[in-house]
């Protein structure tokens, strides 16, 4: 498939885990992309790969903190004018924090607000203007299945993914007349460097009877990042041209 030949796509958190899966995703169905993150050793690791896959002529990557204001201005600006504009807007960058709701500090709730919902909040109103200019233009921005189902330990996280959630509802229908859709995905259950141990820092006394309903229902566990750029993909074409104001929850069954 070819969904993406002479779209331009800016993809946050583009050095690792789905963000990284949905880079590769959309170079090889023709897209040109602009990868950005703040881990300088995985952006390197996502260019090595599309070299290798003969895409490196499409793909850009550079360094971006979405928590920073000023760093996201520049980055925008530096994305839009290396693509010649901007069709599609992918917010995969993230982070997961867990903890006792009891002793979480401002600092650590702060943080995670910073990155997952500000952050979000940031790359959107820095790419409307590039994206209202754009061709079929498509914000897709990440949630989580724990804005919708109970996480233990993940308030603040949680609190994140359903501000994000809300937001795309907001965002969908303010420019709907302009042509822009906004959609959220839900991943649950995926396999990544936020669901692995450097990931979500459960406290050492966790009742690990709270995630019996944790466990898709399909497949042999956990699923790769894959799983869920190739529906990030389908949302950012064509193919999702009716689909706009909602989230997509994609968990193998997790939470029927």
């Amino acid at each position: 498939m070819n969904r993406y030949e002479g779209r331009r796509v800016l993809i946050t958190g583009g050095g690792s885990g789905i963000g990284q899966a949905t880079v590769h995703r959309i170079l090889d169905e023709g897209g040109r992309v602009v990868a950005v993150d703040v881990d300088e050793a995985g952006l390197r690791t996502t260019a090595d790969r599309a070299a290798a896959d003969g895409h490196a002529d499409r793909l850009t990557t550079a360094l971006l903190d979405i928590s920073d204001e000023a760093s996201v201005k520049a980055g925008v600006a530096a994305a839009v004018e290396t693509l010649g504009g901007m069709d599609v807007l992918v917010n995969a960058a993230g982070i997961l924090r867990s903890g006792h709701t009891a002793t979480t500090t401002l600092d650590f709730w702060n943080k995670v607000i910073g990155v997952n919902l500000t952050g979000t909040f940031l790359m959107i109103r820095e790419s409307i203007p590039a994206l209202l200019a754009g061709e079929k233009p498509v914000v897709v921005n990440f949630s989580s299945t724990s804005a919708s189902f109970a996480h233990p330990y993940m308030s603040a996280y949680a609190a994140s993914k359903g501000g994000i959630q809300a937001m795309t509802h907001s965002i969908a229908s303010e420019y709907s007349k302009q042509g822009l859709r906004a959609v959220s995905v839900a991943p649950g259950s995926i396999a990544s460097g936020m669901t692995s141990g450097k990931g979500p820092g459960l406290p050492e006394d966790t009742d690990w009877s709270l995630f019996a309903k944790l466990s898709p229902a399909i497949g042999e566990g956990y699923a790769g990042p894959e799983a869920v750029a190739s529906v990030v993909a389908m949302l950012g074409s064509q193919d999702g041209a009716f689909i706009t104001g909602t989230e997509i929850r994609i968990d193998g069954g997790t939470h029927f």
